[in-house]
């Protein structure tokens, strides 16, 4: 069963920046994505981001110019640097998995992915 562990959440001042990992266990797929989601409160799912195991990568285009997305050199741990943080980037951070289609331009349809972590909180003060 594949397992995926975020890090990193916490409390940071405006304009700061904070790194946020997730950890990948039990993926056993030669062809895959992982994305990060957000969701603050009271609000739909957010995409963020993804990459793929050829390390192809995508933004929102909202995001790209403050975050990046990066696997670590093993491919067990999936970055998301995050900088110029703003008060409306407070959420629940996920990433997620897929396997089916790791490369469709649906990237962004949080339906499509089958594995979940259990989410970091990112709170941001003004």
């Amino acid at each position: 069963q594949v397992q995926l562990v975020e890090s990193g959440g916490g409390p940071v001042d405006s304009g700061g920046s904070l790194r946020l990992s997730c950890m990948i266990s039990d993926l056993r797929a030669d062809n895959y994505a992982i994305a990060w989601f957000r969701q603050a409160p009271g609000q739909g799912r957010e995409a963020l981001s993804t990459i793929t195991n050829a390390y192809i990568s995508s933004y929102a285009n909202s995001m790209k110019d403050r975050f990046t997305i990066s696997p670590d050199a093993a491919k067990t741990t999936v970055n998301l640097e995050m900088e110029s943080l703003k008060p409306a980037d407070k959420a629940v951070y996920y990433c997620a998995t897929r396997i089916h289609r790791p490369y469709g331009l649906d990237w962004d349809t949080w339906t499509k992915y089958a594995y979940w972590g259990q989410g970091t909180q990112v709170t941001v003060s003004s």
